[in-house]
């Protein structure tokens, strides 16, 4: 296995299937996400073949990630750790001039495709791609987490609420007004 920054379909093209690996240091702005406070080393191995179609590669391998997120309930840190597979084909950019009068659909087994215009691609760009697939939208410190208190913004996981009255939204008010009416009227 080559440890290099680059997986070359001419080298496919000329000797068969090539593996590659490579570590990278990722930090939060890398992947432009705000849930990620703290990052950590990416790994990636992977076997770059030649597809079914021509001039299509298949990349199939594993991306290994630690970081630091940030719970979207109660806003402590989460330590995350990801192993992920992943295949992805690699196909010649169609020309862009023909498609742009037309609407492409993309199929269910298009999903998985990413498209070429350099024979080299970047294992550092492919590693962060998949990072940013397998990094939950919300994440969480437990699945029972309480959140902030709306009103002092206390973390409810951590300690009992100081607000001693329930915060009620304005716009809720005319369902109030009818519940009280409606007790009236049980009680008449």
């Amino acid at each position: 296995m080559t440890k290099t920054s680059y997986i070359d379909f001419e080298k496919v093209d000329d000797y068969g299937p090539q593996s590659a690996a490579a570590t990278f240091a990722v930090e939060p702005a890398d992947l432009e996400r705000d849930e990620i406070v703290a990052g950590g080393e990416v790994t990636i191995d992977l076997v770059a073949s030649e597809g079914h179609l021509e001039r299509e590669y298949l990349v199939e391998g594993t991306v290994r990630y630690t970081a630091d997120l940030t719970c979207s309930r109660c806003l402590d840190p989460v330590p995350f750790a990801n192993t992920s597979d992943f295949t992805v084909r690699f196909r010649p950019r169609p020309n862009e001039t023909a498609n742009l009068a037309e609407e492409m659909e993309i199929s269910a087994e298009e999903l998985d495709v990413e498209f070429y215009t350099d024979m080299r691609v970047d294992l550092r760009t492919l590693a962060i791609e998949q990072i940013q697939l397998s990094v939950p939208m919300k994440p969480l410190c437990d699945a029972a987490c309480m959140g902030l208190c709306s009103n002092c913004g206390a973390n409810l996981n951590a300690a009992g609420c100081k607000c001693s009255e329930t915060v009620m939204d304005d716009r809720w008010g005319g369902l109030r007004d009818i519940r009280e009416q409606l007790l009236k009227k049980k009680d008449s």
